[in-house]
């Protein structure tokens, strides 16, 4: 039985640890923040406890804290186990944690999660860069965790992520600010039957979504948007459709905390 560590129970911790038990594998979770509660999956309150004799571990701690958390893990983990990180991080981040696995001499992925987990589960589609991605891949697909690799260094998964949160945040903020003008006119319910017409059989669904979710998580996405951005201008291509999306998340957090 493939054992792996879950770094992190948060909401797509929990998603994975489950899903991934359920699947058959052996799963171990860590979190000082968050108690699982669940019988068929065993949290170690020491983080060397939940790393012993694994071959795989999945980090899904936040962008924010990837990197320190890796530093943490990193010299704790078997010399045979991958190391993945799924969180949504720069490719600044991903490097980071890449060199800090490799002055340890572990394999390393950079995991990009591309859909939201909670609709997808430890099913959710994955690309994963990096020395350690083919292995990681390898090891999950019993589980049916879909993970398509691409040939490059850690941080490159990161890249494309951010690339495609240029689109996704981008029609949430345009979903937004068009609803929000036809709400003026008497008109949203309408305008939003419209956008959802054009984005196919689950339309209603995801332009629901959407912005759902940006209200929900307005600050972590404004830092995946400033991310996003860096990308965008580091291409040398215009970066005119991020700024404005970046304007609109930076809007709702200023609104939020007032």
């Amino acid at each position: 039985m493939t054992g792996i560590a879950i770094l992190g129970l948060g909401e797509a911790g929990r998603l994975y640890a489950r899903g991934l038990r359920k699947a058959g594998a052996e799963v171990r979770g860590y979190d000082p923040h968050h108690e699982l509660g669940d019988p068929d999956v065993r949290q170690f309150p020491v983080l060397a406890d939940a790393l012993a004799g694994v071959e795989v571990v999945m980090s899904l701690v936040g962008g924010g804290a990837a990197a320190s958390v890796a530093r943490d893990a990193l010299p704790l983990m078997p010399a045979t186990a991958v190391y993945a990180d799924l969180n949504t991080a720069s490719p600044e981040v991903k490097q980071e944690i890449a060199s800090l696995a490799a002055s340890q001499g572990v394999l390393m992925a950079d995991v990009a999660v591309l859909a939201p987990v909670v609709r997808g589960g430890h099913r959710t589609e994955l690309l994963a860069s990096g020395t350690g991605a083919g292995t990681v891949a390898e090891r999950l697909a019993a589980f049916a965790v879909p993970i398509a690799v691409f040939d490059g260094a850690a941080g490159e998964a990161a890249r494309l992520r951010l690339l495609r949160s240029v689109f996704m945040k981008g029609l949430a903020a345009l979903i937004i600010e068009g609803a929000g003008a036809a709400r003026v006119l008497g008109a949203e319910e309408w305008l939003r039957d419209q956008m959802a017409r054009e984005l196919g059989p689950d339309g209603p669904g995801l332009v629901d979504r959407l912005v759902d979710g940006t209200y929900r998580h307005a600050v972590r996405r404004e830092h995946e948007v400033r991310d996003a951005l860096a990308v965008v201008e580091a291409s040398g291509e215009p970066a005119d459709m991020t700024r404005a999306t970046l304007a609109w998340f930076a809007r709702i957090v200023a609104d939020q905390q007032r």
